[in-house]
């Protein structure tokens, strides 16, 4: 009896042992899922966030080719420009040339001009100095004429105004005369009314 109630003792020691090894296990077990659960989570995140920084890293690729495909084109319109520019230099300078030559040409030719004006000048400046003397002549002989006969009829004019202006300033002295005697008459006729009026107040007295 001993004997079996140790055995039972054991026999129930070992199966507490057995049940909690396996809740042990179980917990573990658990443990594990819960672990391993947690470590897909973050490897999905971490493959989630692998995917965005791919997504990233290929946006920036796309980025850095556009710029360089922008750079390349600037590069290339940098360098038409300062073609372009080249060529419209030597454009002008080559019309700055040719305008100075023009100028120069045009200088030369009017020097030459100049030169043949005053030979030509100095070769007939004499019989034209000759011929302007005999027009100036004739022609001051012609306005002295002119100014002979002009002064001629203005004397006339003024000579037979004169002559009706003394005729006019005798025929006025001689109606002042009249006018004068007139008034003279017509005075001493009122005088002597007045005396003769006088006279017979003073006679009736």
């Amino acid at each position: 009896t001993f004997q079996t109630n140790i055995l039972t003792e054991l026999k129930n020691w070992k199966l507490n042992l057995i049940q909690h090894h396996k809740l042990q296990m179980r917990q573990e077990k658990d443990k594990h899922d819960a672990h391993v659960k947690q470590l897909q989570n973050e490897m999905e995140n971490l493959k989630e966030l692998l995917h965005t920084y791919e997504i990233s890293i290929s946006r920036k690729d796309e980025v850095i080719t556009n710029l360089t495909q922008a750079l390349e084109k600037q590069k290339e319109r940098v360098e038409l420009m300062r073609k372009f520019t080249l060529w419209r230099i030597q454009h002008i300078e080559t019309k700055r040339e040719e305008y100075a030559n023009s100028i120069a040409d045009r200088h030369f030719r009017t020097a030459l001009m100049k030169k043949v004006w005053a030979a030509w000048r100095s070769s007939s400046e004499v019989r034209w100095k000759d011929k302007v003397a005999r027009a100036c002549q004739l022609r001051a002989e012609d306005v002295c004429v002119q100014l002979t006969n002009d002064y001629e009829a203005k004397i006339a004019e003024l000579t037979a105004a004169l002559e009706q202006r003394k005729a006019e300033i005798l025929r006025l002295h001689s109606e002042r005369d009249q006018y004068e005697d007139t008034m003279k008459k017509a005075f001493m006729r009122g005088v002597c009314a007045l005396n003769l009026e006088a006279m017979t107040m003073f006679q009736s007295k």
